[in-house]
């Protein structure tokens, strides 16, 4: 069976079933199991007791269970999965349909009453009926199916998991009203949300974090990473700790346990600021992301950009299908997201031509000038990043003073103002290929610049800055042309070979001309190797 294919023809229901009864996480998010003599759905992890065989119906997608009359696990709890991945080199019909997927699944696009089917069809270039059409062929549910099965299911974790008040948890879920919730909760799940909550809801209150546990598909090298993120911390935004808790040695590799930050989420006139910590369970497969109170009426959208930021959604099969081959020593690599495109977006154009530790050094300066203080329970976390209001009205000599040259003055400033005029969109969601169009036709902002920026803001799995340097190098190269020839036998996974390659010795002449590594990492810390931003 592969996690790769999302469409509605027969699933391989032996491998399905074999799969769930070794509860194998590298399916999780890939299938769900409906039983019908409970009528209930669940990830393959799930660890109730095995259903009968001949009782087990297999979708690839919750929706489709959903529109079959099935109710979600409240044990298992879907909404936790790992998505389905939404990209793909095959025909246009179904590029076309995941994007339209990855549009829904994308909380940050969920503006008002959500992203409707007229509205995904325009974004897309196409008619609202040709889209209805392809994405029933593709997913077998309609989109707004789709969207309703994804908002209920974010209703759902925002019951279980936080005390929100139920016309919280409909307006932050994306509905337009309370009444309209609670009937497709009573119509989908039989059962009012206030039933739902006492049946099982979170216990605890105003001050106290929300806990939240994420599922990724093995493997996954967590601390590389952690160690990635460690090594780029914004004194005041970031902390990353080690078992023992101490600063480690200057040119140790050490072993994080946990990464901490602060969160700004502008949700339309509303500002949500607060603070996330995480750490890994790698028994189950886990992801324990700790949210404070003051975040939880954007929970949905603070999920979505931990997920991201870790890149948990990452399909390890499809991905090391494409690329071991040439890496066979990354496997476990994930591409490094944000939870702030516009951070991301100053951190690259600070990172330009400059070690890692010379770009910490002028973000740190930068929030220390221009973020905006918080309160947190975590020590060394006291501080937002800069808005990019803030950003944009900073004087040139203000700028100066921290040591950020003229020329990324103007370019800071130039993304500062598109972002802060809504102009310029810098998530998941956004278009790649405008976003990047618009990106290189700002001050300073080139290519290399722009396909960075899109790697790690956009998510976008095929992104390949073939003028990076070490990239070259890596590849045995010695220009940008050759670079991306050497590359397209990875599409869609460029991301991850950049990573990979980022991470790997220099080549041998016996594997320059393919682009391979000669041989094994002297070290498994991609945090070393690569871009400084």
């Amino acid at each position: 069976m592969s996690s790769t294919h999302a469409s509605t023809e027969v699933l391989e229901s032996d491998a399905c079933y074999l799969a769930m009864k070794t509860h194998d996480a590298r399916f999780d998010g890939s299938f769900f199991t409906a039983v019908t003599s409970t009528g209930i759905y669940c990830r393959p992890v799930c660890r109730v007791k095995l259903p009968r065989r001949e009782n087990c119906r297999f979708f690839r997608h919750a929706a489709q269970a959903e529109a079959e009359g099935f109710r979600p696990c409240l044990r298992c709890r879907p909404e936790l999965a790992p998505r389905a991945a939404s990209w793909s080199t095959e025909d246009a019909s179904r590029i076309l349909a995941l994007q339209a997927a990855r549009l829904i699944d994308e909380p940050d696009a969920w503006a008002e009453d959500g992203p409707g089917a007229a509205q995904i069809a325009a974004r897309l270039g196409v008619s609202d009926r040709h889209l209805r059409r392809i994405f029933e062929a593709q997913f077998g549910v309609s989109p707004l199916q789709y969207l309703q099965t994804r908002r209920l299911l974010a209703a759902k974790q925002l019951i279980a998991d936080t005390r929100l008040p139920m016309t919280q948890v409909a307006l932050a879920s994306g509905f337009a009203s309370v009444r309209r919730f609670n009937a497709a909760f009573l119509e989908h799940y039989g059962l009012n949300p206030s039933a739902l909550r006492r049946a099982g809801g979170a216990e605890g209150g105003e001050g106290k974090a929300i806990e939240v546990r994420l599922g990724f598909r093995p493997p996954y090298d967590v601390n590389a990473m952690l160690g990635f993120f460690a090594r780029r911390a914004l004194r005041g935004v970031e902390v990353a700790f080690t078992a023992d808790g101490k600063e480690p040695a200057k040119g140790s590799t050490p072993a994080y346990v946990r990464l901490a930050r602060t969160l700004r989420v502008q949700q339309g006139a509303q500002t949500h600021a607060g603070w996330l910590q995480l750490r890994f369970d790698m028994e189950r497969e886990q992801m324990l992301l700790s949210v404070s109170d003051s975040l939880a009426a954007v929970l949905p959208i603070v999920i979505s950009r931990a997920r991201a930021m870790l890149d948990l959604d990452a399909e390890p099969m499809a991905i090391n299908a494409a690329l071991h081959e040439a890496f066979p020593h990354g496997d476990g690599l994930r591409v490094p997201g944000t939870v702030d495109g516009f951070e991301l977006a100053v951190r690259a154009v600070l990172g330009q031509q400059i070690t890692v530790a010379a770009a910490r050094t002028l973000g740190s300066r930068l929030v220390a000038a221009f973020g905006e203080p918080i309160a947190t329970p975590i020590e060394g976390l006291d501080r937002l990043f800069p808005t990019p209001a803030a950003v944009a009205a900073a004087s040139g000599d203000a700028l100066g003073q921290l040591g950020i040259v003229r020329q990324r003055q103007a370019a800071l400033q130039a993304i500062a103002r598109e972002v802060a005029a809504g102009k310029l969109a810098l998530h998941a969601g956004a278009d790649v290929p405008s976003t990047i169009a618009a990106l290189q036709e700002l001050p300073g902002i080139g290519a290399w610049t722009a396909q960075y920026i899109a790697m790690r803001a956009l998510r976008w799995p095929d992104a390949f800055p073939a003028g990076d340097i070490a990239l070259q190098k890596a590849l045995g190269v010695t220009t940008a042309r050759a670079a991306s020839e050497a590359s397209q036998a990875w599409r869609p996974w460029r991301s991850y070979a950049v990573l990979r390659a980022w991470h790997a010795p220099s080549p041998s002449p016996a594997t320059a001309a393919t682009g391979s590594p000669a041989a094994e990492p002297s070290s498994s810390n991609i945090a070393t190797a690569g871009a400084s931003a």
